[in-house]
């Protein structure tokens, strides 16, 4: 029996992926950067039909992001799995650096942070050995001076598991596969027939990203550098090419002795990237001792044929999914939340920072979120809900009671790429008004009075994309439309994806009060 993965597996804001078997059981754990909770836990059974778990991160105490960027905080985790144990290592550029986090269950609960010293730079991974050594490798600056931005070393380190602290040589092993390489990151150690291979990304994770590989008898090397490297890259297919910036890979064996690897990659339209980096899934065959992606093909393709039996979350009483009745949805398809029938939010949202105690609550009127004083445009702790935007192509409903609203305050809801770049349709004085910011700066594009739209005490709002192109609406009014490339990467900046959420702010006043929605529904289109 086999199983058909299509691509992306994780479609939307799933970057930096890491890969983990543990058995028959598969795990996927992405970046969040500033959103909280932090680190979403992927499981499978078959690698084409996923569920979300859990979040590794899920208490202030472990993930302080306070005053972070949009594309701070949390860069590129690894996840493995040792001796009963599952192990979580990750940067917090914002607060604290490299640290590890260790849990007895994958569902959790997860450790307080064990943050390392002398474990300067990002993008940090674990090995354990045959012997029960465990190492260390990380990436930093070249120590003999950075010659160019993006003058980076790959260095490994002993950790000491019982004190969780890093101990004896300290050793720079590698700089990448090419002459003056730049930004060689995310490395992970494997171990094959005698062999230490790190795989790494190169290239900075945009258009020149790209997997490479390097292998050693010794894992403190010295590695020799692959002949065919990059084993994996766009780079060479043209601007035009549908699927960009492939890179950032890691690779699990399976339960039945097939490789797999997982990477990063983008779907840009007419050369704007919208969704963020996505999760897409490659096979991977070895020859000679060295790994061969996609064998004959060597690209990402849009399906990819699975030697394991079908699974699927939703069916399988046993799964997460089931156990719990559907508390988290999975990572595709259609979205429908009636809050006044949910106790909690699911795994899946995410919220900006660190969200204050009171920020929302959950009752038999829907979601109630707090007028905070921070607005959206903020860097900081704001009353904001979201989910990630998955598709070029859907509608996107919230339905706001209209006695919730408070003169001088705005609620609504945005598609959001970042607090200086996103879309809005928000009430406000009686008014709904659809914005464009763009740059921290907010352009009217079109209004209504509440009390023309408002309908049983409620009034519905939507943002319909269709590609680059945002229209607005309240009830059956058009406010309007407006391009949404300045919500890409390529404008905006940074490393996150768009999101769709809900907020609402007070501007500047603080209040005890609540705008409250009732529903938030997400509907592809094609």
């Amino acid at each position: 029996m086999s199983v058909i993965a299509k691509n992306p597996i994780l479609a939307g804001f799933y970057p930096d992926p890491t890969f983990l078997a543990v058995g028959d059981d598969y795990y996927i754990v992405n970046s969040t950067f500033s959103f909280f909770p932090g680190l979403p836990v992927l499981h499978s059974k078959d690698l084409a039909h996923w569920e979300q778990i859990g979040n590794i991160l899920d208490r202030d105490s472990q993930l302080p992001l306070k005053n972070s960027g949009h594309s701070r905080g949390l860069f590129a985790p690894v996840i493995r799995y040792h001796e009963g144990k599952y192990y979580a290592i990750c940067t917090n550029v914002s607060h604290g650096n490299n640290f590890i986090v260790v849990a007895d269950s994958i569902e959790g609960p997860w450790s307080e942070p064990y943050y390392l010293e002398d474990a300067d730079g990002i993008d940090p991974s674990l090995f354990f050995d045959d012997d029960g050594r465990c190492y260390y490798c990380g990436t930093h600056p070249n120590p003999d001076g950075v010659k160019y931005n993006g003058d980076w070393y790959i260095y490994v380190k002993e950790l000491d598991l019982k004190t969780m602290k890093l101990v004896g040589e300290h050793k720079n092993v590698w700089n990448g596969s090419m002459r003056n390489v730049i930004w060689p990151e995310g490395p992970h150690i494997y171990k094959k027939d005698g062999y230490y291979y790190i795989m790494h990304a190169e290239g900075g994770t945009g258009p020149d990203h790209c997997v490479t590989i390097c292998r050693s008898k010794s894992v403190w090397g010295p590695y020799e550098n692959y002949p065919k490297n990059p084993i994996l890259t766009h780079r060479h297919l043209g601007k035009d090419y549908p699927i960009q910036y492939v890179g950032h890979g890691d690779i699990i064996e399976t339960s039945n002795g097939e490789w797999y690897m997982v990477m990063l990659a983008v779907r840009p339209l007419e050369g704007y990237t919208t969704m963020g980096r996505e999760t897409f899934l490659a096979k991977v065959t070895w020859e000679d001792g060295w790994p061969v992606v996609n064998p004959g093909v060597g690209m990402l393709t849009d399906e990819v044929e699975i030697d394991l039996p079908e699974w699927n979350p939703l069916t399988d009483p046993n799964s997460y999914t089931s156990r719990t009745k559907g508390f988290t949805m999975p990572p595709f398809g259609d979205k429908k939340y009636d809050f006044s029938k949910m106790e909690k939010l699911g795994h899946e949202f995410l919220l900006l920072r660190n969200p204050k105690d009171k920020m929302y609550e959950l009752s038999n009127d829907g979601l109630k979120l707090n007028y905070d004083a921070k607005t959206i445009i903020d860097e900081d702790e704001v009353s904001f809900v979201s989910i990630r935007q998955q598709h070029h192509y859907f509608d996107v409903t919230t339905e706001l009671a209209v006695d919730s609203l408070k003169n001088n305050y705005a609620a609504g809801i945005t598609v959001l790429q970042n607090n200086l770049y996103n879309i809005r349709i928000e009430a406000k004085n009686e008014m709904i008004n659809a914005v464009l910011c763009q740059d921290g700066k907010d352009e009217l594009i079109g209004s209504v009075a509440i009390n023309e739209v408002v309908k049983d005490n409620v009034v519905k709002l939507t943002i319909s994309i269709d590609g680059l192109i945002a229209k607005m609406y309240a009830g059956d009014k058009s406010l309007g439309e407006a391009s949404v490339k300045n919500l890409s990467t390529e404008v905006a900046g940074g490393f996150v994806g768009c999101v769709i959420g809900l907020y609402a702010t007070a501007n500047g006043t603080c209040t005890q009060d609540y705008a409250t929605f009732k529903s938030l529904e997400y509907v592809v289109k094609k």
